[in-house]
C-alpha cells in the first residue's frame, strides 16, 4: 500500500471486505490524483467478451493500463466507482473473485457499486472508473 492514503472499516460499521472494498480512503495533502475514466471489458481491439467475469477481468486491465501510464498501478487506487448492467448478486460474486485477484490480501479500495440498464456499447456490462494517488 502506497503511503500516501490509508484505508479503513471503522468499527460500528459491518467489514466490507467480503465484498471487494473499503469504507474510507484518507488522502495525505499534497498528493498527486489520478482521475482514470471509466474501462470497459473490450480488449485493445475493442472486441468485448460476453463473459461477465471476462469484462470485468479486461476492464481492470485497462484501468491497470491506464495507471502504467503514470507511472501507477492498482495499489494506488483508492475510489472506485463500478457500473453493473443488470446487477445481480451472483455478478457481485464474480466481481468479487476478479478483484480478489487484483488485490490478493491487500485491503481493496474504497467503492461505489450502481446498477444500470445500459452502458455506451452493446454488449458491454461493467464500467470500472479508478481515483488513485501517482508517483
Amino acid at each position: 500500500m502506497t503511503s500516501a492514503f490509508q484505508l479503513s472499516n471503522p468499527e460500528g460499521l459491518y467489514d466490507p471486505s467480503g465484498n471487494a472494498y473499503s469504507h474510507v480512503a484518507e488522502v495525505k495533502l499534497g498528493t498527486r490524483l489520478l482521475f482514470i475514466a471509466g474501462q470497459g471489458g473490450e480488449d485493445s481491439s475493442g472486441a468485448l467478451s460476453a463473459d461477465f467475469s471476462e469484462q470485468a477481468r479486461q476492464a481492470l486491465a485497462n484501468v491497470q493500463t491506464a495507471l502504467a501510464s503514470r507511472r501507477a498501478g492498482m495499489g494506488d487506487v483508492f475510489k472506485l466507482t463500478l457500473l453493473i448492467v443488470d446487477h445481480s448478486e451472483e455478478k457481485l460474486r464474480q466481481w468479487v473473485a476478479v478483484a480478489g485477484q487484483v488485490w490478493e490480501g491487500r485491503m481493496a479500495p474504497t467503492c461505489t457499486l450502481i446498477p444500470v440498464p445500459r452502458l455506451a456499447l452493446d454488449g458491454m456490462q461493467i464500467e470500472i472508473e479508478a481515483v488513485a494517488v501517482g508517483p
